[in-house]
């Protein structure tokens, strides 16, 4: 088991999945879509209320501290967010 609580050598299903549960349980109320691109990059939206008001550098900065432990060390199963979309509902 990695740092990040997923299994070693984990297939890109299940980190989506391990985001997506990540940015769900963590930021209240949103619905989020995480789909991976090349190994370890991904493009993440997520929809929740709890964009309402903010920019777009307080929006990015919720999803990645969402998922830093995701994105955290040499073995990370995240490298990259390629494309993050971010809306209020």
């Amino acid at each position: 088991m990695s740092s990040c609580g997923l299994p070693e050598g984990a297939t890109g299903e299940q980190v989506c999945a391990a985001v997506k549960t990540a940015l769900e349980e963590t930021i209240a109320g949103s619905k989020a879509v995480v789909r991976m691109g090349s190994p370890g990059h991904f493009e993440i939206e997520v929809v929740g209320a709890a964009f309402a008001g903010k920019n777009r550098l307080e929006s990015q900065r919720l999803v990645l501290s969402s998922i830093k432990h995701l994105m955290a060390g040499a073995s990370a199963p995240v490298h990259a967010v390629d494309r993050m979309v971010t809306r209020p509902e």
